[in-house]
């Protein structure tokens, strides 16, 4: 993928302002999704699979029943970049 850009704190901030729900922890992007079963929040995980192939870029899923919380990092970067905060866009899209 070649090296990219880690986000600077300013644009961690202007990304996280855009992505309603989303918080930093640590040096990743985090978000929970309440599904409304668990086959929902199943289906959910295989959209966001799909995504996160076209992208080339690999979230970390945890199913709880119905909650799906996904962990975004560059971590071949060591950190947060654009990719992280596209993809966050682009799984609210779907959600």
């Amino acid at each position: 993928m070649g090296a990219m850009a880690l986000l600077t704190e300013a644009q961690v901030a202007e990304a996280l302002a855009g992505l309603p729900g989303w918080e930093r922890v640590g040096d990743a992007f985090t978000k929970t999704f309440a599904c409304a079963s668990f086959p929902a929040a199943i289906a959910f995980v295989v959209e966001v699979g799909f995504l996160a192939e076209q992208a080339n870029h690999h979230p970390d899923l945890d199913v709880r029943w119905r909650n799906v919380k996904v962990t975004l990092t560059t971590h071949d970067q060591g950190g947060l970049t654009e990719l992280d905060a596209a993809l966050a866009a682009r799984i609210d899209q779907v959600a």
